[in-house]
């Protein structure tokens, strides 16, 4: 190892006045990315490494595949899920296989033509280290692609490392109904509710041991825990800077509001892609706002909502065909304050009250999809003795306290 690495290696691992300046909250959270690098360099040696990541997977500012390479860790294949290896693609947008431009490294897609590593693409690993920032939430097409890959690998005797990372909506919010089997999908592939509460680390250990995985021999799963992050700790109480997992999170808040509001993307309504303000900004060109029951409802959910008028606008890399593009409509903008702690319900109760308010609007297909179960259209907000059942069982796989 050259002196460049070494003080590289540094830089990286120790905690030292080079690792955190002033200019950086301190870190109370060490990520499995961290942990990797201080305590399993080790066993990397001698292997071929693929990693299947995006730009959150980061040790201070510097990605992972960055760091590998720094320390001499063969790295011999990259994987891209939705957004790509980089996040330079926006929502939905097909990914072709390529080459990453920094590194030289062929990228395989996984989210395109191909969901899931195919025995050629492995050809060349020994070991997948599966690294990316969840936002906690079943729709979120990351943990499919995780299951995707563990499935896909453990035909091929190559093992998955997963690096852990915290859920950003802290790891006790557990809220909707269970994805029921008919409507499994890439925003659907596992039997958990909408808001899971787990880490992917624990989500992968909860799909082996209750054989959710698709596979003939046991999947090859090692999760490489975090150091110092607790269930009660939602994102900024982590340290951890925020780096969008996707290009229409660009905050915590966004990513939280997540969680519900996306319900508003099973309907023909603008959920604010192509606006500043994604999953807080919604409308139509037919809206029309009823004062009096968005206030009640802001109120019982410790809420601000805003009406206001807008126009989504494509944005390459981000929200390329938004709905309504170039279209003025009328909306709100809601905004949490502190109180704010049931993301879920609020999403499915504002997704209601904001169809009853336009006209025409419609319920698409993707709808059920999203929530798992047709009890989406129903006025109920019991999640059913399933979820009870989930709670229960989930207790066995928590890595953390």
């Amino acid at each position: 190892m050259n002196m460049r690495r070494i003080l590289l290696y540094l830089l990286l691992v120790l905690p030292s006045c080079y690792a955190y300046t002033d200019k950086q909250p301190e870190t109370h959270v060490k990520t499995g990315a961290q942990v990797l690098i201080e305590q399993h360099l080790g066993d990397l040696v001698g292997k071929r490494v693929g990693l299947v990541m995006n730009p959150t997977a980061r040790i201070n500012n510097t990605h992972v595949l960055d760091t590998l390479l720094a320390l001499n860790v063969n790295v011999t294949a990259l994987f891209a899920p939705e957004h790509g290896f980089r996040g330079n693609f926006s929502d939905g947008e097909i990914i072709e296989n390529g080459i990453d431009t920094e590194s030289g490294l062929p990228v395989f897609s996984l989210y395109g033509t191909t969901n899931r590593p195919t025995p050629k693409m492995l050809q060349t690993v020994d070991i997948l280290l599966f690294d990316m920032q969840d936002v906690g939430a079943r729709f979120y097409t990351y943990n499919t692609t995780m299951k995707y890959v563990i499935e896909a690998a453990s035909e091929q005797d190559v093992e998955v490392w997963v690096l852990d990372r915290p859920n950003p909506a802290g790891g006790e919010y557990v809220a909707g109904w269970i994805l029921e089997s008919p409507y499994t999908s890439m925003v659907g592939a596992y039997p958990v509710p909408v808001a899971h509460g787990l880490t992917l680390g624990e989500l992968a250990l909860m799909a082996k041991g209750e054989q959710w995985f698709d596979t003939e021999s046991e999947p090859l799963i090692k999760v490489i825990t975090m150091q110092g992050w607790s269930r009660s700790m939602q994102w900024p109480e982590t340290g951890l800077s925020w780096i969008p997992p996707s290009p229409n999170l660009p905050t915590f808040t966004h990513a939280y509001m997540y969680l519900g509001t996306c319900f508003v993307e099973g309907t023909t309504l603008s959920e604010g892609r192509g606006t500043p303000n994604p999953f807080l900004t919604f409308g139509a060109p037919d809206f029309t706002p009823d004062l009096v029951e968005l206030a009640e409802l802001g109120k019982r959910y410790h809420i601000t909502i805003d009406t206001l008028s807008f126009t989504p606008v494509s944005i390459p890399g981000v929200s390329r065909y938004p709905k309504y593009e170039n279209v003025e409509l009328s909306g709100i903008r809601v905004t949490p304050t502190t109180e704010f702690t049931e993301p879920v319900e609020f999403g499915i109760e504002l997704t209601r009250a904001l169809m009853k308010m336009s006209r025409s609007e419609q319920y698409r297909e993707y709808m059920t999809l999203l929530s798992g179960t047709q009890h989406i259209f129903s006025d109920s907000l019991n999640w059913g003795s399933s979820f009870t059942s989930f709670v229960e069982k989930r207790k066995s796989y928590l890595l953390y306290h």
